[in-house]
C-alpha cells in the first residue's frame, strides 16, 4: 500500500474507531445503569465547569473583562482607529487576522463580551469533541463514552482556555481549524485550507505543511502552504502598510505587545532572554535551538503519525510551534495538553503518570509546582515551555506495535489480611500496591498538596476579634481542666538560655526534616508501607486544615495582656493587626490543631509500628516529646492544640483504616530490604494471570 493511503487509512481507522465507541457505544452504555450514571455526572460535571467559566467572565465589570479584546473594540481598539493595526502597539495578531476577525469584534462590541464568551464556550466544546473522538487505537467502549466529557472537562480547568476566556483571545480557533483538518473533514484539499487558514492567524500552524508531507498527504501539504499564502497576499493587498509592519520590520510579529522576555512567553526566546541572553548572540543561539526542535520534533511526529497515532503527532507539532514561536503565550499552549493522549510506559501502574503530570502542569500555575528556590528558579519559570520541549523531544510515548500498547505489564497487589470488622474495607477498590509509586508524581502531588494547603491556611483566617475569643475558650478549659501551663512553662525556659536556645531551634528546624525523611526511608525500603504512610498524613493535614477554617484561635504569643514572650519570632506590637513579616507568609491564627505536634507524633507512630528494633522505637518517641515541649515553651500553642494534633492524627490513621483495610500484609509478602520479594508476587496477585475483577467480569489489568 503507498505510504500515504496507509496513513490516511490508519489515521482514519482511529478516527472511526473512536467515533463508533463514542457514538454506537452509547445502546450498551444505557443497559449498564451504573455506567451510564457515571457518564451523566462526568457531563453534568462538564457542563457545572462551562457555566462556572462564563460566569467569572461575565460577572466581571465590563471595563474588567476581556481585556485584550480593548485591542479590537476599545477607544483606540482596531474597530475604530484608522491608521495602522499596530500603531497602539496592543494588537499582536497578524494582518490576516485583524481583517478577517472583525466581524466577531464588532460582535463583541454591540453585546458587551457575551457573544464572545458563549461562542469561546462553544470552541471548547467542539475541540473536546474532536479529541474524543481522535484518540488513537483501538478504543475501549466505556474510554470511548467517557472521553468526550472528561476532555471538555480538562479543557474547561486548563490555564489557557481559562486565560483565552479571561482575555478575550481567539487561539483557541487555530488549534480547532486543525484538529479538524486532520479529522473531521473529507479530502486532502478540504484539509489543506482549513490547517492554512489556522496558519495565516497564527503562523507557527504553517509547521503542519512539513508534517503533512513527510507523512505523504502531500497534496494537504501543497494545500496548506497555498491557504496561508493566499491569505497573507490578500492581507498585503488590503492593507500593505500593516503587512510591512508585521512581517518586515516584527519580523513575523516578534517584539510586538508584551515584552518578549516577560514570564508569560513559553518560548525558546523568551527562557533565553530570561537567563540574561541578548543581541545577536541570542538570536544565533535561538536559531540553532529552533532547528534542533524542529528537526527532532518533527521526526517524532513522523514516526507517530505512521504508527496511527494522528493526534499524537499533531499534538507534538504543535509543542514544537510553542517551542520555536518568538513568542507563546499562555493561551497559545493548548499543544501541550493535547499530548497527554501518548501512552508512557511498559507497566499498568505507570500508565497515568504522564496524563497526571501533564493535567497539573496544564491546570496548575508553575509557582505551585516548585518551592521558591533561586536555583530552582530557571524550571520554575519555564514550567511550560519544559513540558513542551519533553514532549516534542524527549518523552518515550509507545508505538502501537509495541507489545506493552494494549497489555501493559499488570500491578502486582497484595492479597488482603481480613479486618476485624466485615465492613472493613469500605473502599475495596482502594487494593494494597506492592510496588514504588511513580517518584515524579509523587513529588508533584506532595508539592501541589503542600502548596494548597499553605493557600487554605494562609486564606483561613477567621479575623482577630474571633481568633482571641476562642483563645479565651481555650484558656478557660485548660483551667478547669488544670492543664493551663503554658504561661510557667515559656518563662521557665526563658529564664534558662540554653533550654531557649534548643527548643527555638527544634521549633524551626524538625518540622519538615522529619516527616519528609520517615517518607523518604518507606519509598526506598517500605514501598507498601510507604502509601499506608503516606495515606494518613494526608488524611491528617486535610482534617486540620478544616480545624483552621472554622476555629481561627490566637497562639499565647499573641494574646494582649498574658505576658507571654514569643522567643521564636520576638517581641510583637499587639497594637498591630500584622505581627511581623511572619504574617505575610503564615496565618497567624492557625494553632488550632497543632500540626507541628500532630505531624511529630505520625512520625512517632510510624517508627514505633516499623522500626524493627527497640532503641530506633523509643528513639521515635522522642520527637514528639520534645516537640510538644517546644510548641509550648515558645508560647506558639496550648496545650490543647497538641490535643488537638493527635486527635486529627489518630482520625487520619482511623480513616485509613476504614478505606483500605489493615496495613499488615501476609507474612510472606513482608519486605525484605529493598522491597518485596520476587519470588513472592505471583502469590499476592489474586489474579495471577493479569486478571482484575471489574463489577462481576474479568478484563485485562491494563
Amino acid at each position: 500500500m503507498p505510504q500515504g493511503r496507509r496513513f490516511r487509512t490508519e489515521g482514519r481507522r482511529g478516527v472511526v474507531n473512536a467515533e463508533h465507541s463514542v457514538h454506537g457505544g452509547a445502546a450498551a452504555g444505557a443497559a449498564g445503569t451504573g455506567f451510564g450514571r457515571a457518564r451523566a455526572v462526568l457531563w453534568l460535571v462538564a457542563a457545572v465547569l462551562a457555566v462556572r467559566q462564563a460566569a467569572a467572565v461575565l460577572r466581571q465589570p465590563p471595563g474588567e473583562r476581556l481585556t485584550d479584546l480593548g485591542t479590537w473594540i476599545g477607544d483606540n481598539g482596531v474597530l475604530h482607529v484608522t491608521g495602522s493595526l499596530y500603531d497602539t502597539g496592543q494588537f499582536t495578531g497578524t494582518p490576516f487576522a485583524g481583517l478577517v476577525l472583525k466581524p466577531l469584534a464588532r460582535s463583541a462590541e454591540r453585546s458587551l463580551g457575551i457573544a464572545w464568551t458563549f461562542g469561546t464556550l462553544l470552541l471548547v466544546v467542539a475541540l473536546g469533541l474532536v479529541v474524543a473522538r481522535a484518540l488513537p487505537g483501538r478504543v475501549s467502549r466505556r474510554t470511548g463514552l467517557l472521553a468526550a466529557p472528561v476532555a471538555i472537562s480538562l479543557l474547561m480547568l486548563s490555564l489557557p482556555v481559562r486565560n483565552s476566556f479571561y482575555l478575550g483571545q481567539t487561539s483557541i480557533i487555530p488549534v480547532l481549524l486543525v484538529l479538524l483538518g486532520c479529522f473531521v473533514v473529507r479530502g486532502e484539499r478540504s484539509s489543506g485550507v482549513l490547517i492554512g487558514i489556522g496558519a495565516a492567524l497564527q503562523p507557527a500552524v504553517l509547521l503542519f505543511a512539513p508534517l503533512l508531507w513527510l507523512t505523504g498527504r502531500k497534496k494537504a501539504a501543497v494545500t496548506t502552504a497555498g491557504t496561508f499564502g493566499g491569505a497573507t497576499a490578500l492581507a498585503w493587498a488590503a492593507m500593505p502598510a500593516d503587512s510591512w509592519t508585521y512581517w518586515v520590520h516584527h519580523v513575523a510579529g516578534a517584539g510586538l505587545g508584551e515584552r518578549p522576555d516577560n514570564l508569560a512567553n513559553q518560548s525558546l526566546h523568551g527562557a533565553l532572554l530570561r537567563i540574561g541572553l541578548e543581541g545577536p548572540l541570542e538570536v544565533a543561539l535561538f536559531v540553532v535551538l529552533a532547528a534542533v526542535v524542529i528537526a527532532l520534533g518533527l521526526r517524532r511526529a513522523v514516526r507517530y503519525a505512521r504508527d496511527g497515532q494522528l493526534l499524537l503527532a499533531v499534538a507534538l507539532t504543535g509543542c514544537v510551534a510553542v517551542a520555536v514561536s518568538p513568542t507563546a503565550w499562555q493561551h497559545q499552549l493548548l499543544w501541550i495538553l493535547l499530548a497527554l493522549v501518548g501512552r508512557v510506559g511498559t507497566r499498568a501502574g505507570d500508565r497515568l503518570v504522564w496524563p497526571a503530570v501533564v493535567v497539573l502542569l496544564m491546570t496548575l500555575p508553575g509557582k505551585m509546582m516548585l518551592p521558591n528556590m533561586a536555583p530552582l528558579h530557571p524550571i520554575r519559570e519555564n514550567v511550560p515551555l519544559i513540558a513542551a520541549l519533553a514532549a516534542a523531544c524527549a518523552v518515550p510515548f509507545l508505538t502501537r506495535t509495541s507489545p506493552y500498547f494494549e497489555r501493559p505489564v499488570p500491578t502486582e497487589y497484595a492479597r488482603p489480611v481480613p479486618a476485624r470488622w466485615s465492613r472493613v474495607p469500605l473502599a475495596p477498590f482502594w487494593r494494597r500496591l506492592l510496588s514504588r509509586p511513580n517518584l515524579l508524581l509523587e513529588l508533584l502531588v506532595i508539592r501541589v498538596g503542600y502548596s494548597a494547603y499553605s493557600h487554605i491556611r494562609l486564606a483561613a483566617t477567621g479575623g482577630r476579634t474571633a481568633a482571641e475569643e476562642h483563645g479565651r475558650q481555650i484558656i478557660s478549659i485548660e483551667r478547669a481542666l488544670g492543664i493551663d501551663i503554658e504561661h510557667w512553662v515559656n518563662h521557665a525556659v526563658v529564664n534558662a538560655k540554653w533550654a531557649e536556645s534548643f527548643f527555638n531551634f527544634y521549633y524551626t528546624s524538625f518540622h519538615f526534616v522529619v516527616p519528609l525523611s520517615i517518607l523518604a526511608v518507606l519509598y526506598v525500603r517500605r514501598p507498601a508501607d510507604y502509601r499506608w504512610a503516606r495515606s494518613s498524613l494526608g488524611f491528617a493535614t486535610v482534617l486540620a486544615l478544616i480545624g483552621f477554617w472554622f476555629y481561627p484561635l490566637a497562639p499565647p504569643r499573641l494574646m494582649p495582656g498574658l505576658g507571654f514572650i514569643d522567643t521564636v519570632h520576638g517581641p510583637q506590637d499587639l497594637a498591630n493587626p500584622d505581627y511581623g513579616a511572619m504574617t505575610a507568609v503564615t496565618n497567624q491564627y492557625a494553632a488550632m490543631p497543632s500540626l507541628h505536634f500532630g505531624w511529630s507524633l505520625w512520625c512517632g507512630v510510624v517508627i514505633v509500628i516499623l522500626a524493627p528494633k527497640l532503641w530506633m522505637k523509643l528513639l521515635g518517641l522522642l520527637h514528639p516529646l520534645f516537640t510538644v515541649c517546644a510548641i509550648v515553651a515558645t508560647a506558639n500553642h496550648w496545650v490543647l492544640d497538641a490535643v488537638g494534633g493527635a486527635a486529627v492524627v489518630g482520625t487520619g490513621f482511623a480513616l485509613t483504616y476504614v478505606l483500605a483495610g489493615r496495613r499488615e500484609l501476609l507474612p510472606e509478602l513482608r519486605s525484605s530490604g529493598d522491597g518485596v520479594r520476587a519470588e513472592t508476587l505471583a502469590e499476592a496477585d489474586p489474579f495471577p494471570e493479569g486478571k482484575r475483577a471489574t463489577g462481576g467480569e474479568s478484563v485485562p489489568a491494563g
